[in-house]
């Protein structure tokens, strides 16, 4: 029987020099989840990601991957990845919206396979679900922000993933565009099934569209249902943060700022 554990973290710490930045994380994503990742600057997010994703190893404790020791894991098209550093693409990149999305069946074929016409079609499957397929043969850098993450997720589901990361994915992109991005993840989530796990600020967004909240300030102290994240007050987020925040009422959203 297939576990409904993606990823499981147990009593994880990582250190840099002297400094733990993240520290006894216990951690379970379970497929069909759509997690907000959120906390303050300096609280360990990307480094949590980045233990996820194996680029560092943990101090301590221990992380599964589809009930595997990350040592011994190597699915990776399982998991798909959009960096922050998706934002701030070099514009002048010479390579077309396709040729972009099709780099990202090199985990399945090889880095020294040539695409056929199988791969374009899959790369063009991928664009029709973020909407983008009419943009295939634009240069890259003729999109705009919103319309380039769109790619960049495209890139990302072209392996056919489990598991979506993304890391601040609407930094740079405008508001009706952070809109439509909300709505094409939700879709993601609930009609390609697919499992998601987003880094964010934007807590007052994040909460009324994921199905549940993680919130880390070097440990998690909080992990569970978003509707009940949405309960808390005040007093609740300042014992969460670790410091004095309140929250701002905008168009019926809220957001966490720092007092």
């Amino acid at each position: 029987m297939k576990s409904n554990k993606i990823l499981e973290m147990d009593q994880v710490s990582f250190k840099y020099e002297k400094e733990w930045v993240v520290k006894n994380v216990d951690l379970v994503i379970e497929r069909g989840q759509f997690l907000g990742l959120v906390g303050p600057n300096g609280s360990g997010k990307s480094t949590l990601i980045k233990l996820m994703l194996g680029l560092v190893k943990p101090d301590k404790g221990s992380i599964n991957l589809f009930d595997q020791s990350l040592k011994q894991f190597n699915k990776w098209q399982e998991i798909g990845f959009v960096s922050q550093k998706a934002n701030s693409f070099n514009s002048g990149f010479p390579a077309t919206v396709l040729e972009v999305v099709k780099t990202g069946l090199v985990s399945r074929i090889g880095a020294f396979r040539f695409f056929n016409r199988k791969h374009k079609e899959k790369a063009l499957e991928s664009l029709r679900t973020v909407e983008m397929e009419e943009y295939a043969n634009y240069n890259i850098g003729e999109l705009s922000g919103g319309q380039q993450q769109r790619v960049f997720i495209a890139r990302a589901l072209v392996s056919d993933p489990s598991l979506l990361i993304l890391d601040e994915p609407t930094v740079g992109v405008d508001a009706q565009h952070v809109t439509d991005f909300y709505d094409l993840l939700g879709r993601l989530n609930k009609e390609k099934e697919i499992s998601l796990l987003m880094v964010t600020h934007d807590i007052g967004t994040i909460t009324e569209h994921a199905t549940h909240v993680v919130c880390m300030n070097k440990t998690v102290h909080f992990h569970g249902a978003s509707e009940e994240y949405k309960n808390f007050d005040d007093q609740d987020l300042n014992r969460l943060y670790g410091h004095s925040v309140h929250q701002l009422s905008h168009n019926h959203d809220h957001e966490v700022s720092n007092s």
